[in-house]
Parts: structure tokens; sequence; C-alpha cells
């Protein structure tokens, strides 16, 4: 029995009654049987727990299962973004854009310098001139909590679009503007009975109420689906927003300094972000990046996203038409603008496995998926008022508005089967409370034979009752799995995969980091701590959690290449690199059309002399072709050892240009026994998973094309679409990928429809990863994140840390090393490129190391053990401390529900 065991075991051990299941331990299995499935997130139940009818469909979901489905996986950004793009580019018909953040200026290839035409709004303006209607909505933020801007993103694509084919949509109004509230003011009267004079005495909270605005639900939730539907017939669907930060290749390089030519930058802008240090500001300024790259690296992103194509993208089509059609109702229509228009869709019955399938009218959601009396007979009546007005515009409607019918074949469809779930209800899609996505996961891990891998940005979930405010069970159905593999002696295994900072945050005990540590807390009493914890529940039943379940984060390291040969540049040009840089930005980030597209973006002349003139210089200084301006691949497969790699500079310079971050974790999936699929935007924490607060959607897919494999030793029929993406993953994250070219295409980078993805089925480092249960991988995958966690920790201290238990030890480990020093009066003076008063933290700890070559020696010793990016979840961070967050913070119960 481990020591953690047993550290947990006793310390349940007074809450071992009330830990007690109430019923039992196949309860959740047996309740997750089609037919079962019901609002509770306990699963105890036949009927709704909101008192609705029941979804026609598994999991309770407005959308059946399909077959006859082609589907592709894109792990990261730069393959997923370029498959993008080619859809983009072909589109004759229609566009339809789901996000929670869009940003016009995204450049969908890289580098910027050789893709001009791949920026996306670029792509979107051409899109419209070829006659392609454009529909997009996007969340609208709150502005003083967030830093997007959906306000740049309607106007800047509607304000330069002449032919008005671009149309965006923001939801929702946090706060009504005075059209729609003298709207829905009328209808509220009208519903209430009252008159004028009622209605006068009225005091002002009252009229709030009327409106609907004190319900929190509008004024904390988002729309955080991520959705891009082309022509009607493909599907792109995932956990990457088209905006800013998102894209990334699978060895993730945290350095962008191009010393000798500046057209080889890879992040332009604000697409190059560290939020841990600087989260975006000012974002419809595109150039404007005040993070300097010459002492701070990016940080990474790795996330997965989806492209489908076939039966299923009837139901991506009806969930997008009912959308439009409940913000358009909502909001719009009232306003009397000719530019939006209800869009008219009818789905497709292809491919329905076992279940009918009848859309409602109006292009409202299907039947049996609960829409509201109240909002459908609002719908009615806008629709009866406006109906002589769409007569007339009946053939612009249709061209403007209409979508591309699909057609399939007749009898089977073989291919692979796929099914649409959903977060959502009143606020954010006039319907009745859905949350088939949560039913999904709990069904899933309570059927699961073998093996389950969990990679989320998000890990807040509940046990039982004993955790609130958390109130979704995915952590009772991980709990009960476990401890019946354990009693049944069956060979189970989980791992979890989330980010070491959920949030963004330098100093963790800095007032700053509030909102983040509310985060920590809940992710810890999830994992390990609290008396409740899935950890502690399982210990509780003599079960040794560390058998069955693991946790890790991943982390990545590289080198900034502001070397002497930027030195040399720089003197020979006249000009500093940060200005040339924003000249590059500057340049590219301009619309270079303003007869087609309407104005500039950027002056295209500002900073362009000294772009130029660095440029003109950097001719005259070799610099082997930028091979070593990033050194990420010297921890993938096949990649140099970083011992051997050159340096433009003495020994002290290369030592404080190494830099390490967490490598964020965005991604939204679940992948069960190598068969099973899910994957979209939900996060597994309860914003995303009770249906009540954020919107989100999610497919699960079965592949029937089955491959030989294994679990625990034994063949096992996996499948192909499932086995080759997890496999994929798990390579990445040990290291066992050759780096990805981002100028390089392969079949990985095409939308659904072409070659399927690329995989090398049975190499070596395949075979290394088809077991999870095996021991070999145990080993390899155990000991590779051991190695790493150590090597990090000792190149660079990252936080969070298992040294530092309590804030005492926090302190002294985190301000010792990084606390920012109030800078000189020399170093107030020196140019905006110079090094930051607060530049250490995610650089080399160099009191670990010797000084001068002697240390830089052993730095590179150490780094060279660093494989991939896997590294142990430090779960005794803080472990002392009974509370991170909640005192400081003041949580109540109308505010802690917004970090849970």
């Amino acid at each position: 029995m481990s020591s953690l065991f047993s550290k947990l075991k006793g310390a349940v051990h007074d809450a071992k009654s009330s830990m007690k299941p109430k019923e039992d331990q196949g309860q959740v299995q047996a309740n997750a049987q089609p037919g079962k499935q019901t609002h509770l997130h306990t699963h105890n139940s036949g009927v709704c727990s909101d008192g609705d009818s029941h979804h026609l469909h598994r999991f309770q979901s407005f959308a059946p299962q399909r077959e006859g489905n082609d589907a592709k996986w894109y792990v990261d950004g730069c393959g997923y973004f370029w498959a993008v793009s080619v859809a983009l580019e072909q589109a004759r018909e229609s566009i339809w854009i789901l996000d929670w953040w869009l940003s016009p200026e995204l450049y969908l290839r890289r580098p910027p310098a050789q893709n001009e035409q791949y920026r996306l709004d670029k792509m979107l303006f051409n899109a419209a001139h070829r006659g392609v209607i454009i529909n997009v909505i996007v969340y609208k933020e709150v502005t003083q909590a967030l830093t997007l801007s959906s306000s740049h993103t309607k106007h800047w694509l509607e304000d330069n679009d002449p032919t008005g084919n671009i149309k965006v949509l923001r939801h929702p109004d946090h706060l009504p503007d005075k059209t729609t509230i003298v709207s829905n003011v009328l209808h509220s009267i009208k519903d209430a009975g009252l008159n004028a004079a009622k209605l006068s005495a009225l005091p002002k909270d009252a009229l709030k109420g009327i409106y609907g605005i004190t319900d929190d639900s509008i004024l904390y939730w988002a729309h955080h689906e991520k959705l891009l539907i082309v022509d009607g017939q493909v599907g792109f669907m995932g956990g990457l927003d088209m905006c800013f930060g998102r894209w990334d290749t699978n060895h993730h390089s945290i350095a962008d300094a191009h010393p000798g030519d500046l057209n080889r930058i890879v992040f332009p802008g604000q697409d190059y972000n560290n939020a841990r240090i600087m989260d975006f500001s000012d974002v419809k300024n595109y150039q404007s990046n005040k993070l300097s790259r010459n002492y701070n690296s990016r940080m990474g992103w790795t996330d997965v996203s989806m492209c489908l194509r076939g039966p299923v993208v009837e139901d991506l089509k009806q969930h997008f038409a009912s959308r439009w059609g409940y913000v358009y109702w909502d909001k719009y229509d009232v306003r009397g603008n000719s530019r939006y228009l209800p869009i008219t869709y009818h789905p497709n019955r292809a491919g329905i496995i076992g279940h009918p399938y009848v859309p409602s009218e109006l292009g409202a959601p299907v039947e049996g998926e609960g829409q509201s009396h109240h909002l459908r007979e609002r719908m009615k009546e806008q629709y009866d008022r406006s109906h002589a007005r769409l007569q007339e515009e009946r053939a612009e409607m249709h061209r403007h508005q209409s979508t591309v019918e699909q057609s399939f074949p007749p009898g089977p469809l073989g291919g692979v089967q796929v099914q649409l779930m959903r977060s959502c209800t009143k606020w954010s899609h006039g319907v009745s409370l859905e949350h088939s996505i949560a039913n999904a996961y709990i069904d899933t891990i309570a059927n699961s034979a073998h093996f389950v891998y969990i990679e989320n940005q998000f890990f807040i979930t509940a046990t039982g009752d004993q955790q609130m405010p958390v109130e979704n069970r995915i952590g009772a159905a991980i709990v009960e799995r476990i401890v019946r593999a354990a009693r049944n002696n069956e060979p189970y295994q989980m791992i979890v995969n989330i980010p070491a900072i959920p949030g963004f945050a330098g100093d963790l005990h800095g007032d700053g980091a509030l909102g983040t540590r509310a985060i920590m807390e809940y992710q810890y009493n999830s994992i390990n701590r609290g008396g409740h914890s899935i950890l502690e529940s399982i210990a509780a039943q003599g079960v040794d959690p560390m058998q069955y379940i693991r946790f890790y984060n991943l982390r990545n390291y590289d080198r900034l290449n502001n070397s002497n040969t930027m030195a040399r540049v720089e003197q020979q040009s006249g000009v500093a690199y940060d200005d040339a840089r924003r000249g590059h930005d500057q340049q590219y980030g301009q619309v270079t059309d303003p007869q087609k597209y309407g104005q500039y973006y950027a002056d295209p002349n500002s900073n362009a002399d000294a772009y130029g003139r660095y440029q003109q210089a950097a001719q005259n200084v070799s610099d082997g072709g930028g091979r070593w301006d990033s050194v990420a691949e010297c921890y993938m497969l096949g990649g140099e050892d970083i011992r051997n790699v050159p340096w433009d500079g003495d020994a002290q310079s290369e030592f404080d240009a190494f830099v390490s971050e967490e490598l964020y974790i965005h991604t939204k999936l679940l992948i069960a026994d190598d068969r099973v699929v899910i994957c979209g935007s939900a996060n597994l924490n309860d914003r995303s998973q009770l249906g009540s607060h954020d919107s989100e959607i999610a497919v699960l897919i079965e592949d029937v094309q089955e491959v030989d494999s294994y679990m625990a030793g034994r063949p096992w029929p996996a499948t192909r679409f499932a086995a080759s993406l997890r496999r994929f993953i798990f390579r990445k994250h040990l290291g066992l990928l050759p780096i990805q070219h981002m100028d390089r295409p392969d079949s990985n980078f095409m939308p659904v429809g072409r070659d399927p993805n690329s995989y090398d089925w049975g190499s070596r480092e395949d075979h290394a990863v088809m077991d999870p249960l095996s021991p070999q991988f145990r080993d390899l995958w155990q000991g590779t994140a051991a190695t790493n966690t150590a090597a990090f920790a000792k190149a660079f201290h990252p936080i969070p840390s298992d040294q530092a238990r309590n804030w005492q030890q926090y302190d002294e480990f985190y301000e010792r090393y990084f606390k920012p020093e109030e800078p000189t009066a020399a170093e107030k003076k020196v140019s905006a490129g110079a090094r930051p008063s607060t530049w250490k933290y995610g650089h080399v700890v160099a009191e670990e190391f010797s000084p001068g070559e002697q240390g830089l020696r052993e730095l590179k010793e150490v780094l060279s053990r660093i494989r991939g990016s896997l590294v142990e979840m430090p779960l005794m961070f803080l472990k002392e401390e009974t509370i991170l967050a909640q005192e400081a913070m003041g949580l109540n119960e109308l505010t802690e529900v917004l970090y849970t």
C-alpha cells in the first residue's frame, strides 16, 4: 500500500459513514442504460429532474446517433487551422461560425509573411465577394471581466464587407439595450396582465425582474461552443476558437525571436501571448503587443478538434440554425435591420440509428427538446408580425439564408457513428435544460472496460452531495468504476491530464491570482483533498487509488535567440529588434486593398522604415538560416541533442536565454478503451457540464473499423479512430513524435473527405504506447513524467511544486528567486526592448548551477534528459493549507459558482 494511499485512508477515517453511497455500486452503470438517463447528475431516477419530458435519444440529447460519417482528428492548431483554410477557400454557398472569441486577424497558415491571403478576415471577405453567405454568432462578453472584443469582431467584419453577405450576431446582452428592453418589457407586461398604471408603480428592481436580468444566467455564463460549418457539408468543432493564442505545432516552440530574418516570425502581434505574464489588451489593435519576445516566452497551447462529414452535420446545422433563430427573434428582429434574416432549414433524417427524428415548426429544435412555451409563442407572434415583410423578401432570404441540401444513399451507410450532445438551456438556446454531454461522460466512464484517458482544461467534479456548490457527478462515476474494478480484480487504469495552473497568474500568492486559487482549490478538492475527493473516496473503500488513477500536467522549454546575431544587426541597421518587429507586424496586420475592403487596419508606413532597415542589414549577417531560432526539437523524436546545439554568444547569455513555461492544456477530450471518443468544447466542470451555465457542444464518436491491439497484455479490438488519436497524443507528450513542419502539409492538414488521418501503425514508437495497461507502458509513462519533473524542477523551479506545501514554503521557494525587484534608475532609462525587472520567472535558476561555462554544461546536461512535455501533477502543493481562496475572496452562493 503506497504512502499516499495510507495518508488518504487516514484522512477520511472519520468521514467513512458519510461517504457511503446511497445506492449500490452498480447504480451509475445501471442508470446509464438507454431510457434511464435523467437531468440529475446522480442518475438515480427515471424521471427528469426538471419535470420535463425526456428527449428521444441516447444521453437525452436533442440529436440521434447517426451512422455513415467520415471523421478526422487534429492535435493542436497547426494542422487544424490549415484544414479550416482549405475549407474556407473552397466554400461556395455558406459559412456558419459559432465561437467564444473570433479574431479577424488570425493567420490560419504560418509564417504570415508567406501566407498573407490566409488571414481569417481576408478569407471571409474573399468568400463574401464570391457570393458566400457568412453567418457568425459570437459570445458577447462582460467587458469588465474579459479582454476579448466581440464588438471589434462584429464591426471589423461587417463594416469592411461591402457585399452585406457577412452577418455577425452577438449574444447575450448582459445589460439590455433600449430597443430590446422595450420589446421584451411590452411582452412581459402582456403576459403578466399589467397595465400602464400598475407598471408606473413598480420599483426599478421589479422592472429588471420583468426583463429577466436578475437571472444569474444572463450575467455569468458564456457561449463557449466552437463550430464551423462550410456549405452545409463539412463541420469543424472541438476546443479551438479561431482567435489569438490558439495556433501551435505539435512540438510547441515557445520562442519566436528571429534576428536573421523578421519574415520568419510565426506569432505576429498579439498572437505572441503569455497570459501568465500579460493578458491580452486592446485586441482591436492587432499589432499592439507589449510582451517582449527578447526576454519572455510565449505560452504553448495544446488542443484537439474534429472535422466531420456525413449525416451528423445535419445535427450541427440544426443546432446552429435554431441558435441563430433564437438570437434573431430574441434580439435582432425588433431592430428591423434587413441585413439579418432567419435561417430556413429542415434536417435530413439520413443515418439515424434507432430513433425517430421529427423537426419542429419555425426551424425550432426537434420534438422532445422541451422548447420554452413562452418563447415559442413569442417567436410565433413575431413571425406573424413579420410575415408580410418576409414574404416580400422570400427570394432574397432564400438566396442569403438557405443551406445546401445533402443527399445520402439509401440503406445502411456504414462509416463512423457520431452523436452530437449539448449543454444548453433557456438563456442560451431558448430550450429547457439539456446536459447530454455530462450524461455521455458518466455513461462512458461507467461502462468502460479497461481504460479511460481524460485531457481537459479543468477538473472540477463531485463524488456526492457533500462538495457543494459543485454539482456534476462525473467524479462519482470515476469512483464507482474504479472501486468496481478493484473488487472484481479487473485490470483498469485512468489517466488525467490537466494544466498545472488552470488560470493565468504569475505569483499565486498575489491578489491578482485570487480567481485562479479558487479554481485550484475546487480542483484539489475534486482530486485529493477535503474529505470527499476522488482519491479519498476510493481510499475510504479500502482501495489504493494510485494503482488505478493518476494525474499529470505538461511543461516544455525553449531558448530565446537574443544572441550576438541580433546585436550585430541592430548595430548595423541602427534599429532595435523590437521596433523592427513592430514594423513587421504592421506590415502583415494591414488590409492591403482599401478599395475592396474599405479601409486600412494599420498605418502601413508606421515603423515600416525600421522594418526595412533591419531586414536590409540582416542580409549581411549570417545566422545559419534561423536553424536554431528555437530548440524545441531537442525534446522530440529525432531532434538534436541540446548539448550539441550552437550559440552565437558567451556562456552567460545562452544560460539566460533558456526559458520554460507550462504547456497550457485547453483540450476537452475523453477516450475510453481505444474505442470511444468524446470531444468538443465542454470542460470538466459545472460551467460546462450542468447545461444551465455555459453553452457547449460535443460529439461521441464510435468507429466500426477495428484494429488489432492489446489491453493488459491480452488481444483487444480497438477501433482505428480512437486508437490512432490516443496513441498520437501519448507519443506527443512522451516526445515520441518528430517535430511538425508548418509549411509541409500532410493528410493531417486536410479536411475530412480526402485522405484519412496519417498515423504510422506498427512503428517502434506506436508499439511503445499500444497497450496503456502494460507494465512496459507504465514504466515509460511514469518514468518519463518523473524524469521530466525532476529536470524542470532543477533548472527552472516551476510553480506549483510539491516542495511548497504551505504559504511559508511557497514564499521561500518562489520569492527567493522570482520576486520582482524594483528597477533601478538606470534600468528605468533603458529602451523598451531591454530586460524587464520581472524577467526571472520562467528562466533558469542560476543558484542551482556553477558559474560560467561549467554551469552552462551542467544545465544542458539536465535539459538533455527531458523528453516530450509530460510532468507529474504536484498533488502535495499547498496541501497543508486548508483554504486557498475562499476566505480572501469572500465567496458566497452568488459568486462561488463562477469558479466551478
